[in-house]
């Protein structure tokens, strides 16, 4: 079963970097312009998203099902109910009936499985007989709903699912009340952090406000998933800063009220030589509207410039290259942090080991690199 899971995490790995998202543009930053009180960072320009929900995301898939390892079916002849026999297409992909020899029906739709069936029983027999075949269990077709929830874990995709429906199997967002009176929850303090919550597809991070839909009801951000959609809700007690790109070692970093970015990319092992140091991107605030500045970090470390306090959740990102546009820039640190956190979860899932303060990171533009934890530098 663990092989299974491991052929899982590979696959999405692989399809991490697909995808894209864009943005409207947003004001040009100066970082010598910058407004600075005492280390705050003040006129942050938002990145915008411009593929809001659009009409598809709210439709239920019309791809067909197709089979995979785990399936289960029942298979007979139309014409000898003594026939019926429970089948589950095998790890090979392959399932097994009356007389027959192993038939491969991974990736087939029911209709082609039957004509199969009825092609490979033609050849032993002078009349075939027509068979019926029905789903009875799906195995191969999972979604991932991991964070704060009641009862993270992957769930099997039995038809169109919408994000509420697959956050309701999973119990919900955490709050301090637990099951409690409803009275009693709808005042209860959220232990999820709904604005870095997202859905990611195939290396896209869909625009899904989680605020907007779980506590103002907006239905329009409650999207079909699809088969191996990977849902996160972070824990809203985690008050990591997040260090990514061109440094020693992408991690989290373990936020103090005195943390600032020297600090963390120090504690993050310091930039690589061949870093842009002079465009480092700060990101705050939810994904759904962030907001981001270029700081020159080449100059803060110096001492040139001041130094910047972070906030709890802060993103930031060492470039390899010189950006000429910001929107661009917010969509690879987007694209970049969901996707290791995907990793790093889906590995913990998998593997069930608890959480850690720092994981694994994907310095994007690289070659995927799996690093394992060092103390942090003091």
């Amino acid at each position: 079963m663990r092989k299974q899971w491991v052929i899982v995490i590979g696959v999405l790995v692989l399809t991490i970097f697909g995808g894209c998202k864009a943005y409207t543009p947003g004001p040009k930053f100066d970082p010598r312009a910058a407004t600075l009180s005492k280390g705050m960072v003040t006129n942050l320009p938002a990145a915008v998203f411009t593929n809001r929900v659009s009409a598809d995301l709210l439709q239920p898939g019309t791809n067909q099902f197709r089979l995979g390892p785990g399936d289960k079916m029942e298979i007979e002849f139309m014409d000898d109910v003594n026939s019926r026999t429970l089948t589950t297409v095998g790890p090979d992909g392959k399932i097994y009936f009356g007389i027959l020899p192993g038939i491969d029906v991974w990736g087939m739709t029911l209709p082609e499985t039957q004509a199969a069936l009825e092609k490979a029983m033609g050849k032993f027999e002078k009349n075939p007989q027509r068979i019926g075949i029905t789903l009875r269990g799906i195995e191969s077709q999972y979604i991932w709903l991991l964070g704060r929830l009641n009862s993270p874990g992957t769930y099997p995709m039995v038809g169109p699912t919408t994000l509420l429906e697959a956050l309701s199997y999973a119990g919900g967002t955490l709050t301090l009340s637990g099951n409690q009176d409803p009275a009693v929850l709808a005042g209860s303090q959220e232990l999820a952090d709904l604005n870095h919550s997202f859905v990611l597809r195939k290396g896209q991070v869909l625009p899904v406000d989680f605020q907007r839909l779980l506590q103002e009801g907006d239905l329009s951000q409650n999207i079909y998933l699809q088969p191996d959609d990977f849902v996160y809700v972070p824990s809203a007690a985690n008050q990591a800063v997040y260090v990514m790109g061109a440094v020693g070692e992408p991690r989290s970093v373990p936020y103090n009220r005195n943390l600032t970015l020297v600090g963390a990319i120090t504690r993050a092992y310091g930039t690589i030589p061949d870093a842009h140091t002079a465009e480092v991107a700060l990101v705050r605030g939810s994904l759904a509207n962030p907001r981001v500045a270029m700081l020159d970090y080449k100059a803060i470390a110096k001492g040139q410039q001041t130094d910047i306090l972070l906030e709890p959740h802060d993103i930031i990102y060492v470039s390899y290259t010189p950006w000429r546009i910001l929107t661009r820039y917010a969509d690879t640190i987007a694209k970049t942090f969901a996707s290791s956190v995907a990793i790093n979860e889906g590995t913990r899932a998998v593997f069930k080991t608890p959480p850690q303060p720092a994981g694994i990171f994907i310095p994007a533009g690289s070659a995927i690199q799996i690093v394992p934890n060092r103390p942090l530098p003091r």
